[in-house]
């Protein structure tokens, strides 16, 4: 063991110890680096502590270690040099530290018993191996004794002392007879941890004289035998009968027959007993007792529970095992031996100690001149461990002494290191039990940065996949990484990047304008670099054209395609399976550039036929089925299946072989192409025919291999192109004779179904495999890589057996024989299975979570040692949820997410996570058995991101000069709101926008009245939120402000369209002011906000587009829901809404609005209702004062007019009605223009015209319905009406409308027309 050494420890405060912390350099393992930096020796492989070596052969001490440069060894022997030169026996292997002691060549090891330690030093320190305890392995002879026959009464106790020779190390004790059969052992008779053999009670049938013990020393492979003991058990009855013959009948004597006892305990002896074991070791302890019958042993720890998943019981319930303890397992554990006549107990007081292990080991230190660190050597143990330090293998309190450093404790601080501050220091942490030695160096470098990645490195990545580029690094101190896009670009910042620690850049999802060169920069205070490395964004590789399902007639040509479309600069290759394997060597199939061609198709071209592009850096595969059909017979020549053959006949019968004959049946037009012939096993399955073999149709005779134990018939299929002929009438019986079996069960596994047992299956053999009566199966099982005996059963009529009372997860070796009255099948092989899986024992560990963006995180984890998984490894789940919103402060209904991770895996990125929320997660650790322990739950926090659109915009109050705007904060602010942006412009019907004005307004408002706007002027608005990070999605929204108090029409406010707008109507009285307008073409074509405003029968549609001028448009509509196709109506001019008529009432619409020529490009779908059908609720005109008036005055006019005819036409005079009439049509009922399907357009220059001469519009603005194509009656329903988004009446219309029935609340008046036209602009 290592000297203790002793440290005066300073009471240096946390907080400052804390603050000299300075993260180590990370050094890569680049060779050409790792050749150019120097480094302080490390000590890379090393002999065990305690080096046990056989005496025959040479002993090698290792000791190996790396260093720049290269460092020299030397060795101390028994704490003094050891001179290698002095000793010819000893040589050292070159570059080595390794040394070989040459005991073949007359040396002896004994004469190199010690303890040795391995030096290796170099200018920038010495590092040093574990004291290395050198000791060759012994296996001496038993010690001659005189061995005694023991004479036992039946039913007594009994127990033969083994007493093994001291060896080093101990050997493995074993019982055996002379025949080298190792002796049964049960509750009854069984083996101590000492080697004794314990009889609980003596039978007769343990009567026996060699009863062996035998010791095997591993290390060098020798077994010593102990001399043979023997046992002579007396009945009662036999010693009665000898007691009988040696007395007079005067005597009266008789032998006690054989009594029950209660339990006596063999060892241990006494009532109480203490224990001490190492933390980490098994813990094995004992109770064997006497008794008859013979006791059963029972186990219990007082004041607790025996630990779950670590105790097993071994030696029948005789030995309590726990392995890896530690000190909770300290405590008195009882043993309880009890039968039916009693019980006895034993307690075991258990003390765990512990040798030192480590809490934190000291880990090397790379730093740079100037820097601070810290060597840290935590250990803990029982009794507590004590630290020393050295430095360069000579302890630290008479080392040379260094400003630097400063020793406080388990620590030591460096302050402003310089280069002669490297050097090697070792932590010792020991106790009684034992000591824990570390190197670790602190090695102070100058060096500028270094880029290690090649230059111009060119990196292919296939468009939308990730793209990494490397920058691996180093120097002296650390040099901080900059990525640059092109040689002369701005700084690389944002989510659309990932920055590791290791300088990669990472682009998650790449795309064509990430392509280019892209430059990495390192620098430290000694100096800049930067490297410049290629990305090529690459088009995917895509099939445009996939292979198609075939149907072919036999005989014919099939042809598949694959033609593809991929990136000019990769070169792809065109692979062809069938049924996922590679196509037949046969010169018919054809493989073009993009075909795949089958000649003279065969039923066997029959399948799956799969193209595979593979280019270097993607692949696609599309597949077909090809289906092969017979072609149909041509009339001249009938081709059938050929008849069944007849007249069979067997010859030659032997045990395992029969010839078989028979005569061939009319071929049918079509040649017999072979012969099958098929089996019957009238024995153990009649009526089952199952297949023997085929022979080619040119042959009448084959001889068949036989089984044993079966009872054949055989009958034989006739073959050619068109089928299989029925069979044949079956042959005579023939029985062969039984034999052991020929084959061994197949498919045999070895899974456990529960934590202590193993599960044995296979599959059974058939009958006629059986090859005799009897059939059974010899199942054997013996743990892996354990030197244990084959345990065997038999079994019959079953697949599988239960293997109980196993280890958890251990492996096994299994085989499964099969056997019958006549004896036993061949030796089957071993296949490996395991006994059952547990639930895992740990947890994940040290879990940390990377926040990457506002969405994404990475978590990392250690995996949990393989030994605490109890069972496969399937890899880990991580469960987080969200805990709250940091917004809103306000928790919810926690939905935790689950993320699996295949495999050893131990990191993983968690998507989709909100901004600004905290979330937490743990780890869990899966088998086949499922979850293990959750690790402690990590909490994390997500930063802010920019928050959703507004809720809601709404516009209301328009006046001449003003608007009054509402809004409803974010749905998902995802931070804290910092302000709103207001942007509006004027824009008019030609989708001209005006100059765009700009408002920031306070976060805590949510309304704001607009003044000093232009009157009857459309304005569009753009309203989004910011955070810190920056600003949302907006929302938009139009309004116009009004012209004439008295025109102001009730606001429609679109529901459901994710904004409203303000619809309304001008007065042509008013002149507007027009801003300065600006021709702003879209960026791309698309037709949005979609509306739908549906009566009974009809329903208007309207839309907004953005894109080229004369567009022209389509409405497509049909029944929600339905399959049928849609109903197409064109749009006469480049108008922006339509009247769908003749719908049904009540009755729910899909619509959708395309422009042609644009590609197919089409809105997305609306959904409307129709109203029911309800009544009329239309006005009665014929009440209203002035249609009474205006009646009166016609009905005079008319009077008048039919007294001047009458008079004129008495006078003989015409008068030429029907002439003017046609020459003077009154305009006002000619059909609108079909070429553009307007009404009267209103525009700028033709605002303040009059009215055409012929109108017929009354000086009172009013309009009868009758006389009026304009009337709202006709379209809308009622006085509110109904307005496209843009504010144009729905009554908007393309050609001549017809009347359609009123609906709704109408006004006693129709508004003027003149109102509604200016209402278009």
């Amino acid at each position: 063991m290592m000297k203790k050494m002793s440290i005066s420890t300073s009471k240096t405060s946390l907080v400052l110890f804390l603050c000299q912390i300075i993260s180590a350099l990370d050094v890569p393992l680049d060779s050409k680096l790792l050749e150019e930096l120097s480094q302080p020796p490390t000590i890379t492989q090393q002999s065990p502590k305690d080096y046990i070596v056989d005496p025959r052969e040479n002993i090698v001490i290792q000791c190996e270690a790396k260093g720049k440069p290269p460092p020299s060894f030397s060795w101390t022997r028994n704490g003094t040099h050891f001179d290698i030169d002095k000793d010819a026996q000893v040589t050292m292997k070159p570059n080595s530290g390794t040394l070989v002691i040459n005991i073949m060549n007359g040396g002896k090891a004994e004469a190199y018993e010690g303890v040795y330690q391995c030096t290796a030093r170099n200018e920038r320190g010495a590092a040093i191996s574990n004291n290395i305890v050198v000791r060759p392995s012994r296996s001496p002879l038993w010690t001659k004794e005189k061995l005694e026959p023991n004479h036992v009464r039946e039913g007594d106790s009994l127990v033969l002392h083994c007493r093994p020779p001291v060896g080093l190390p101990p050997p493995i004790i074993f019982w055996m007879d002379n025949a080298f059969q190792r002796l049964p052992q049960s509750e009854r008779v069984s083996q101590g941890l000492n080697g004794d053999l314990y009889f609980s009670n003596v039978q007769p049938e343990d009567t026996r004289e060699d009863y062996i013990c035998y010791a095997r020393f591993n290390h060098t492979q020798t077994i010593q035998q102990k001399q043979p003991i023997s046992v002579k058990v007396f009945s009662m009855d036999s010693l009665n009968d000898t007691i009988a013959a040696n007395l007079s009948d005067t005597d009266i004597f008789g032998a006690k027959p054989v009594t029950e006892r209660q339990p006596v305990l063999l060892t241990p002896t006494g009532s109480t007993s203490t224990k001490v074991e190492l933390r980490g070791n098994v813990l094995l302890l004992e109770c064997i007792a006497a008794g008859l019958p013979t006791p059963v042993i029972r186990w219990i720890k007082e004041g607790g529970e025996l630990p779950a998943n670590r105790t097993f019981f071994e030696n029948f319930k005789k030995t309590l095992k726990i392995i890896d303890v530690s000190e909770a397992d300290s405590g008195n554990y009882k043993c309880i031996a009890r039968n039916a006549l009693g019980s006895v107990h034993h307690v075991i007081s258990v003390t765990v100690k512990a040798a030192p292990y480590w809490i934190t080991a000291p880990r090397n230190l790379v730093l740079s001149p100037g820097e601070d660190g810290t060597l840290i050597c935590r250990a803990n143990g029982n009794p507590k461990p004590s630290i020393s330090w050295l430095a360069n293998g000579v302890p630290i309190a008479i080392a040379p002494e260094d400003p630097s450093r400063k020793v406080d404790g388990d620590t030591i601080i460096f302050s402003h290191v310089q280069e002669r501050s490297s050097a090697v220091y070792q932590c010792n942490a020991s106790n009684e039990y034992g000591y824990l030695l570390a190197n670790a160096f602190v090695n102070v470098l100058a060096e500028p940065p270094r880029i290690l990645t090649p230059a111009n490195k060119l990196y292919q990545v296939i468009a939308d996949s990730p793209a990494l580029l490397d920058c691996a690094y180093f120097g002296s101190p650390k040099p901080e990484i900059e990525w640059f896009k092109g040689v002369k670009g701005s700084i690389l910042r944002g989510n659309e990047y990932v920055f590791h620690d290791n300088g990669t850049l990472e682009i998650p999802v790449a795309q064509k304008n990430n392509a280019g060169t892209y430059t990495c920069v390192a620098r430290n205070k000694l100096g800049k670099i930067q490297n410049e490395v290629q990305l090529e964004i690459k088009d995917p590789t895509m099939i445009i054209k996939q292979p198609e399902y075939k149907v072919i007639q036999r005989y014919g040509q099939v042809s598949f395609e694959c033609i593809i479309k991929h990136d000019s600069t990769l070169l792809p290759t065109v692979t062809w399976l069938k049924d996922n394997d590679e196509l037949p060597d046969d010169e018919r199939f054809l493989v073009g550039k993009d075909n795949l061609t089958i000649m003279n198709v065969t039923d066997k071209d029959d399948g799956t036929y799969t193209c595979i592009v593979n280019t270097t850096l993607d692949s696609v595969s599309a597949s077909a089925v090809l289906t092969v059909v017979a072609a149909p017979p041509t009339p001249a020549i009938i081709y059938a299946r050929p008849n069944p053959p007849f007249d069979l006949e067997l010859t030659g019968q032997l045990e395992r072989s029969i010839d078989l004959s028979w005569l061939p049946g009319d071929e049918n037009n079509s040649p017999i192409t072979s012969f099958v012939i098929e089996f019957e096993d009238a024995l153990h399955e009649p009526g089952v025919w199952r297949y023997q073999t085929e022979v080619p149709g040119s042959q009448t005779t084959a001889q068949l291999k036989l089984s044993p134990y079966v009872n054949y018939s055989f009958r034989v299929i006739a073959v050619n192109r068109i089928g299989r002929s029925q069979p044949s009438e079956p042959s005579e019986q023939y029985l062969t004779k039984s034999a052991s079996p020929d084959e061994n069960p197949a498919n045999v596994q070895g899974i456990g179904s529960e934590p202590d047992n193993l599960v044995i299956t296979w599959e059974p053999l058939k009958g006629f495999q059986s090859n005799g009566p009897g059939l059974q199966y010899k199942v054997s099982w013996r743990q892996k890589d354990v030197d244990d005996e084959w345990t065997s059963v038999i079994v019959a009529n079953v697949s599988k057996y239960i293997v109980s009372g196993t280890p958890t997860f251990v492996p096994y070796e299994v085989k499964v024989q099969a056997l019958n009255d006549l004896g036993y099948a061949p030796e089957p092989s071993e296949v490996i299975g395991h006994s059952g899986e547990d639930l895992p024992m740990v947890a994940p560990g040290n879990v940390q979570v990377h926040v990457i963006n506002s969405t994404l995180a990475k978590v990392h984890w250690d995996p949990v040692p393989l030994k605490s998984v109890r069972g496969h490894l399937q890899g880990y789940k991580v469960y987080y949820w969200k805990v709250q919103s940091l917004s809103r402060r306000s928790r919810r209904h926690v939905e935790k997410k689950i993320l699996t991770f295949r495999g050893n895996k131990t990191f993983g990125m968690l998507p989709g996570l909100e901004p600004y929320s905290s979330y937490k997660l743990n780890v869990r650790v899966v088998n086949g058995k499922g979850e293990g322990p959750a690790s402690p739950d990590k909490v994390f926090k997500t930063p802010e991101g920019v928050p959703s659109s507004p809720s809601f915009l709404k516009i209301t109050n328009p006046t001449l000069d003003s608007l009054t705007l509402e809004w409803g904060s974010p749905t998902h602010p995802n931070g804290v709101l910092t302000s709103y942006t207001l942007k509006f412009q004027p824009i008019n019907n030609t989708h001209e926008l005006g100059p765009l004005v700009e408002i920031r307004i306070p976060a805590n408002e949510s309304s704001l009245i607009l003044k000093n706007l232009n009157y009857s002027t459309r304005y569009k608005f753009y309203f989004n939120a910011q955070t810190s990070v920056g600003s949302g999605s907006q929302i938009t929204e139009e309004a116009v402000t009004i012209m004439d108090e008295a025109g102001i029409l009730h606001p429609a406010v679109g529901a459901g369209k994710g904004y409203s707008e303000i619809l309304f109507a001008t007065s042509p009285v008013m002149h507007t002011v027009r801003p300065t307008f600006y021709k702003v073409q879209p960026l791309y074509p698309r037709i949005r906000n979609v509306t739908t405003a549906a009566a009974e029968t009809y329903a208007n549609i309207s839309w907004e587009y953005e894109g080229p001028d004369h567009a022209n448009f389509y409405v497509e509509y049909g029944v929600a829901g339905s399959k049928e196709d849609w109903k197409k109506e064109i749009v006469n001019g480049s108008r922006s809404f339509f009247v769908l008529k003749g719908l049904t009432p009540g009755t729910a619409y899909k619509v959708r609005v395309g422009a042609e020529g644009l590609s197919g490009f089409r809105s997305s779908e609306d959904v409307f209702e129709t109203g029911p059908a309800m009544a009329s609720r239309q006005v009665d005109i014929a009440t209203q004062g002035w249609f009474i008036g205006l009646m009166c005055a016609v009905a005079l006019l008319i009077l008048i007019l039919l007294i001047v005819c009458f008079i004129r036409r008495n006078k003989g005079g015409k008068y030429p009605v029907k002439e003017k009439e046609d020459a003077h049509a009154d305009p006002e009922i000619q059909p609108m223009k079909e070429d553009d399907g307007t009404f009267g357009e209103y525009s700028d220059a033709e605002d303040h015209k009059p009215l055409k001469k012929g109108s017929r519009t009354p000086s009172d603005r009013t309009v009868k319905k009758e006389d009026s194509d304009d009337s709202l009656v006709d379209y809308g329903e009622g006085v509110n009406g109904q307005f496209n988004e843009d504010g144009s009446f729905i009554g908007q219309y393309s050609g001549k409308k017809e009347k359609e029935p009123a609906e709704g609340n109408e006004s006693s008046e129709a508004p003027s027309p003149v109102n509604a036209m200016n209402s278009f602009v």
